[in-house]
């Protein structure tokens, strides 16, 4: 599924990384590249060649800080804002066409889960008991009785 998301997004002209930078600059508005990057925790470098992609492809535009002359501001453009509706629009569509419900998507994280746990990842086998084996919603206690 990942690699048919990353083909389509690859259609409007931005990747994984593209749509969550689009996704915080749309939420938070303008902001320096080094917070966008730490936002999103990726490297400032890393950032930086994300941005540029997009740049070139008309999704944000960037300008000196007027503060702080050695950073530049981030913001969306209109090519942005299209972007990430055309993305939401291509996610939801993926989903709905992939044939995973939510019931099987869980039953594949929980395989996951189980995985890295055999896999000597030991800080997760204490979560692991939290993960129910069924795809019923958790009761609260006062579904309980308590």
């Amino acid at each position: 599924m990942e690699h048919a998301w990353n083909e389509r997004l690859a259609t409007i002209g931005v990747t994984h990384a593209g749509i969550i930078a689009l996704d915080v600059l749309a939420a938070q508005g303008p902001m320096t590249q080094a917070r966008l990057a730490g936002i999103i925790k990726v490297q400032a470098q890393t950032m930086g060649k994300t941005l540029a992609r997009m740049e070139s492809h008309g999704h944000v535009q960037r300008v000196r800080n007027a503060e702080d002359r050695r950073s530049h501001l981030v913001s969306l453009t209109d090519a942005g804002r299209t972007a990430i509706t055309e993305a939401h629009s291509m996610e939801e569509g993926l989903l709905d066409s992939g044939g995973s419900n939510p019931e099987e998507l869980r039953g594949s994280l929980r395989r996951v889960i189980r995985s890295l746990a055999d896999s000597k990842v030991s800080n997760i086998r204490p979560a692991l008991s939290a993960v129910p084996d069924e795809a019923e919603p958790r009761r609260s206690s006062a579904q309980n009785g308590g």
